[in-house]
């Protein structure tokens, strides 16, 4: 099938129209979302920021929180790390966090603390993307920029019959190029804002609530009744699967050892449990490999539930074993002895988040 250009997508489409019908059923129907309360970039970029990957209403009370924590740019440069991850602990995908804190820290040492209005400023920090790029020039400083994730994607592909591979890079710029031409210049927030809430609340993934669309009139699939067949998409690569035994150790003081994960890398600088790769340990060998590496007799070994946990792009198979030793004279500088009402002060991965409340 040929690729078509914007102009040929466009060629019949009445913009002006399509704008109206979209920016009043967004003004009518907008659901009210903390983030919607005023125009304020920072929390704008916040939310934009936490519901990459997540759902609205997982974000909401992270979102409040968060902002009664840090409720400026210059707070969040200034705040811990440690105490920023523990405020997006079970967020998932925490570079984002340290991503954003990276970029205040430039807000605040270049710009005052005060969010740039200019695009090139702002996209020349840390973690904003042509998404959160758009989203926050067009919803706090009105300006007539796209915003394309995958909901507008969703949106446009029906409405235009776009058969193009929404997983390729090329495909996105292409409905960068048409959101371009068919913005609402004169409110370019309400009518970012409506395609996204479109995609969320009527023209969903599957089952699409069309009987109820704003701008059914102007969607080709609804005509074509192909709904269901767009957007093209081509299947993620098959996760990669990695089983770890967990050790949850208690010394003879009732407290359990923990320890900070790398700098760098998945999950970086939250705190976890010990644990190994099961491939070529037998269960057997644990005991003694406990003895070795902490330099300490092990006492019982109890098995707690397993957990299974799925990132993006691999899945967790963790055998968990509770273990009580006598002591443990030797910890590596990565790790700790608390108790147990200590956890809660530090950031862990949702898995091991399941761990603690076994233990609780």
């Amino acid at each position: 099938m040929k690729n078509l250009s914007t102009k040929e997508y466009l060629d019949t489409f009445n913009k002006g129209a399509f704008q109206v019908s979209l920016i009043n059923w967004f003004k009518s129907s907008q659901r009210t979302l903390p983030w919607r309360a005023d125009k304020d970039p920072y929390k704008i970029w916040v939310s934009e920021i936490m519901l990459q990957q997540t759902q609205v209403d997982t974000v909401i009370p992270y979102f409040n929180n968060f902002i009664e924590q840090f409720p400026t740019p210059i707070a969040l440069a200034e705040a811990e790390e440690q105490d920023v991850l523990k405020a997006w602990e079970g967020l998932g995908y925490y570079s984002r966090a340290r991503n954003l804190q990276a970029a205040v820290r430039e807000v605040k040492e270049s710009y005052h603390g005060k969010v740039p209005e200019d695009k090139d400023q702002l996209s020349a920090l840390k973690g904003i993307g042509p998404y959160t790029l758009g989203a926050i020039m067009s919803i706090a400083f009105e300006q007539a920029e796209p915003a394309v994730d995958g909901n507008v994607m969703r949106v446009l592909a029906r409405i235009l019959n776009i058969n193009e591979d929404i997983a390729k890079p090329r495909t996105r710029k292409l409905f960068e190029l048409i959101v371009r031409e068919i913005i609402a210049s004169h409110d370019p927030s309400s009518f970012n804002q409506g395609l996204m809430e479109l995609g969320a609340l009527v023209c969903r993934p599957k089952n699409p609530k069309c009987d109820h669309c704003p701008v059914q009139e102007y969607c080709q699939a609804n005509t074509l009744a192909i709904q269901g067949m767009l957007p093209v998409k081509t299947k993620a690569k098959k996760q990669k699967k990695l089983s770890y035994y967990t050790f949850v150790i208690e010394n003879n003081k009732g407290e359990l050892l923990v320890e900070k994960r790398p700098d760098n890398g998945l999950l970086a600088s939250l705190w976890q449990f010990p644990m190994i790769e099961t491939k070529g340990v037998d269960m057997n060998m644990i005991p003694a490999f406990i003895e070795a590496t902490f330099h300490t007799n092990v006492l019982t070994i109890k098995q707690l539930a397993p957990v299974r946990h799925v990132f993006s792009h691999l899945i967790w198979q963790m055998d968990v074993y509770a273990i009580k030793v006598d002591q443990l004279p030797q910890i590596a500088a990565n790790q700790l002895m608390l108790i147990s009402n200590q956890l809660s002060d530090y950031p862990f991965p949702v898995p091991h988040q399941r761990i603690i409340n076994m233990l609780v």
